[in-house]
């Protein structure tokens, strides 16, 4: 008999469709709609601020198509969560404008196809990459992503194709190229993924987050021809819709274009701060994995892609090339370098670096991340480098709840920083170090100098990397137009073992 492999729960889901009576809503007076609009809106910001519960998610999406207008997930610790924020919006003047056209009910869980390490021993001893992305399936966040697709599916269990008549290898094979399918959207796409086994009409409810909708269509054509579902996925019906802050619910239901942010100069107002999604200033979202087949995670405060405009990354690599200095990204010239510095030791640092570079590797989208010491100083820098800026943003975003974290590059300059990478002959690598202190000396006396650091790397010593923070670009590239520096360049290439790269990095 095949195995069934061990599960463990975390948050409960509902997804939680409404159509709008529209000739109701057309035929009642204005202070009646008023009411329903405010009541709506009291409803939804308290849902999306968790007033309801010690934790959980909550989000409102408009729907496309005729199946329902509005979608409002949720994220609880309990079903009862759940059932008393979808009674509690019963209680609103809006929910007699709207008819529950449908909902699903799921809950989070991670299975025995991610890791038996978590479900033996201690779940505190296993690798730290590994336990924070399971705990971000158990309990995932909304991205805050444009667009949202939901549908629920099912394992076929035909005559010829049954999916629990397979062993658990061959169904761990089969969920294994799936997801390989799935991390070539690495930073494209977030999922969260929830059983609803004895809880509805399917096996799971699959939510997709996309700031592109094209990529939530390529993504589910594409795994329709793994095996996992060309031969054993059954689907129910799609749901596709936009989200929008619980503020511009009025103007959604006037017809308007929402989020009305991104419609400024349409509608000549936006939510109270600005944002597309109605966070607040200092709003802190922290990027969580959800499931196995794509990138999961978004922006928090330290998780902005480091690099400046394209125009302005292109005119700084221009310059440098004019003055014969290679400004290549590093490793290539279509991948991005993420950098967060810290404070905390740098083996605790590396220990845990360590474990969610295991997670990184899980993408093709990573090309390297690793932590580098500074040399004299006690600071160390994190440096990771993906092929796709969204990419870096997600890996950011992890990175920046690691131990000691005080700054990212370039936070407290206005230019930000100037990366140099170098990979130094073994015989030359103390002359290397003691050109950069008379480099140093002549970069302190610069105006528009905020700080430079020569990092090493803790697993290779002959890997390096200069922080150097400046001011403003003209600043910095004066510094590259100097004699000192053309003289270290020519320098250098006796010494070095490879290109070395100069990087804009923030």
């Amino acid at each position: 008999m095949p195995t069934a492999p061990q599960t463990d729960e975390g948050w409960y889901v509902l997804h939680d469709f409404r159509s709008v009576d529209w000739d109701a809503w057309r035929d009642a007076p204005e202070r009646a709609r008023q009411r329903a609009t405010d009541e709506g809106i009291a409803y939804l910001e308290d849902h999306e601020a968790v007033a309801d519960a010690d934790e959980g998610a909550s989000a409102v999406f408009s729907v496309l198509g005729h199946k329902a207008d509005l979608l409002v997930v949720h994220f609880r610790p309990t079903l009862d969560a759940l059932s008393a924020a979808e009674r509690r919006f019963e209680g609103t003047a809006l929910a007699g404008f709207t008819e529950q056209t449908t909902s699903y009910v799921s809950v989070t869980e991670v299975s025995g196809y991610v890791s038996d390490d978590w479900f033996d021993g201690n779940k505190d001893d296993i690798d730290e990459g590994l336990r924070r992305y399971i705990e971000g399936k158990l309990k995932p966040d909304i991205p805050d992503d444009g667009y949202v697709s939901f549908y629920p599916m099912s394992k076929r269990r035909g005559e010829e194709y049954n999916w629990y008549d397979l062993s658990f290898d061959e169904r761990a094979e089969l969920m294994a190229g799936h997801g390989d399918t799935g991390r070539e959207y690495a930073g494209k796409i977030k999922q969260v993924i929830a059983s609803s086994v004895g809880f509805d009409d399917h096996e799971w409810g699959v939510t997709l987050f996309s700031d592109d909708p094209a990529h939530i269509k390529d993504i589910v054509y594409e795994m329709r021809f793994d095996e996992a579902s060309s031969r054993y996925g059954e689907f129910g019906q799609f749901y596709v819709g936009r989200r929008f802050p619980p503020s511009d619910l009025g103007a959604y239901l006037d017809g308007q274009p929402v989020p009305t942010s991104e419609h400024e100069s349409h509608h000549g107002h936006s939510d109270a701060a600005g944002h597309p999604h109605g966070e607040s200033e200092g709003h802190d979202s922290h990027a969580h994995a959800h499931g196995d087949e794509g990138d999961h995670g978004h922006d928090d405060a330290a998780g902005h892609p480091h690099g400046g405009g394209e125009d302005d990354e292109e005119s700084i690599r221009g310059e440098l090339e004019e003055l014969n200095i290679y400004a290549g990204k590093p490793h290539g010239e279509d991948v991005y370098a993420t950098v967060l510095y810290s404070e905390a030791d740098s083996e605790e640092l590396f220990d845990e670096v360590n474990g969610l570079r295991k997670n990184f590797d899980h993408y093709g989208t990573h090309v390297k991340t690793a932590v580098y010491e500074a040399n004299g100083r006690d600071r160390a820098a994190v440096v990771s480098i993906w092929e796709t800026a969204s990419a870096a943003d997600t890996a950011a975003g992890f990175l920046s709840e690691l131990p000691g974290i005080v700054e990212r590059a370039g936070e407290e300059s206005g230019f930000g920083t100037m990366g140099m990478f170098y990979t130094v002959k073994p015989d030359y690598r103390e002359d290397f170090v003691e050109k950069f202190g008379t480099v140093g000396g002549v970069l302190a006396d610069i105006d528009g100098h905020h700080d430079t650091d020569l990092m090493v790397n803790v697993e290779d010593e002959n890997d390096m990397f200069i922080a150097s923070q400046w001011r403003s670009k003209e600043d910095a590239m004066g510094f590259f137009r100097s004699d000192a520096f053309r003289d270290t360049v020519s320098w250098g290439r006796d010494v070095l073992a490879d290109r070395p790269r100069h990087v804009f990095l923030a």
